[in-house]
């Protein structure tokens, strides 16, 4: 009892601690592993070291050296300026090319951060030629990312199947997918109608928007079709995402199309620390018994009818200051058997997708990278000031959206 009280103590010190400071929670979550593994659950050290997630970090490196190389040669970029250009400037057709775009990138690989690096600072720029408002531009570009953040070959797709999986709840990820992609779009589509109503009454005709693009270099035609080729391999042939992603990437690096060593310091290495760790600490946490306390926990505020809204509201309001990919999904998801079996009914199919919505719809908030990637785009210091402030209720809001939205759907989700 002792273990398990000790290590349900560090898992909320380390969630609190990835709320409130900038130190890596992974460093923070192997340590506490090892000591309360060994030295207060009696485990040996070997038992602790194989609760390090392998299978997924392997995969998590092969696609994002993959997608490394991609941005280090530009080919995202030649696509972005291509679909741009198509749009014309239209200030009706451009939010909708912001957001397709931002899904297009965040769901083949890359995932929702480097999808909004990405994108944002161009769609900034080109939505005020066209007057479209700063906040508009932003929620397509974020909602866009995150709509796609949940793709099976997306990084954080990718942790969020692997950890369902390891809960007995896998092999749904085009329900997981979809579900994600439903949430985003209809709270973008609902600002795109809001200014599509004040379009019609503010904004007059504006000239066309040109934007130059220059001819794909033969590091960019290479880059793009080994991306086809690895994604059509992966949806339609099964091959398995990480491995054959390091395949591609060795072939990039082999014809030269991308830099080794860049794109080895461009991976999101902090993230992957963070995922793998709290992945251990969450492995002593089964061991210990300390999950059974933290489903006893959740399900003291939640009843069968109400535990999809609930745990998407207590998931969101950590979201908002936590990591959703490195924290949240990592130590909410293995819950959702326990949960059910503390409750005494519930699907946890429904609540899965519950703890996937609930968590990441929040993440247009300046306070999460994607929303201060947002704000940071923007040059002029009075309107990034604005843009924060109104991101910043959005994404407070959203707390409440997302519970409401898995309250009334996702049980009927589960059904598809």
């Amino acid at each position: 009892m002792t273990g398990a009280v000790a290590s349900l103590i560090a898992l909320l010190a380390a969630i609190v601690v990835s709320m409130v400071s900038r130190i890596n929670v992974g460093l923070i979550a192997i340590a506490a592993a090892w000591v309360i593994g060994v030295y207060v659950v009696g485990l040996e050290t070997n038992k602790v070291l194989g609760g390090f997630p392998a299978g997924l970090f392997l995969t998590l490196v092969g696609v994002t050296l993959l997608f490394a190389v991609a941005e280090v040669n530009r080919s995202f970029e030649a696509v972005a300026a291509r679909a741009f250009k198509l749009a014309r400037g239209s200030v009706r057709i451009l939010p909708l090319v912001f957001f397709g775009l931002a899904f297009f990138f965040s769901a083949i690989g890359p995932g929702a951060v480097p999808a909004v690096a990405l994108v944002i600072p161009l769609a900034i720029v080109l939505g005020a030629r066209a007057d479209i408002p700063p906040l508009l531009t932003a929620l397509m570009v974020a909602n866009g990312a995150n709509a796609g953040n949940l793709s099976p070959i997306s990084a954080v797709g990718i942790i969020a199947n692997s950890r369902m999986e390891e809960a007995g709840i896998g092999g749904h990820e085009g329900v997981v997918m979809l579900a994600n992609f439903l949430a985003h779009a209809a709270v973008a589509g609902l600002a795109y109608a809001y200014f599509l109503f004040w379009v019609r009454s503010q904004v007059k005709k504006v000239a066309p928007v040109d934007t130059t693009v220059e001819p794909l270099q033969r590091t960019q035609i290479w880059t793009l079709a080994v991306l086809a080729c690895w994604v059509i391999g992966v949806v339609f042939f099964r091959l398995h995402v990480g491995l054959s992603a390091f395949t591609a990437a060795l072939i990039l690096i082999v014809v030269r199309a991308g830099d080794e060593l860049t794109a080895i310091r461009k991976m999101p290495w902090g993230i992957i620390l963070m995922v793998t760790g709290v992945a251990v600490l969450i492995s002593i946490l089964e061991a210990s018994g300390g999950m059974d306390l933290f489903t006893k926990l959740l399900a003291t505020v939640a009843t069968p009818s109400t535990v999809n809204g609930v745990i998407a509201f207590v998931t969101g309001a950590i979201s908002t200051y936590s990591s959703t990919s490195g924290v949240v999904l990592p130590a909410f998801l293995p819950t959702v058997p326990g949960l059910v079996r503390e409750l005494g009914g519930g699907d946890p199919l429904a609540i899965a997708l519950s703890i996937n919505v609930g968590a990441s719809i929040v993440d247009v908030s300046p306070l999460s990278t994607i929303g201060a990637l947002c704000v940071a785009a923007v040059s002029e210091p009075a309107t990034a000031r604005k843009l924060f402030n109104h991101m910043l209720v959005w994404g407070f809001a959203m707390v409440l959206v997302g519970a409401a939205l898995c309250q009334l759907f996702a049980a009927s989700l589960t059904r598809i």
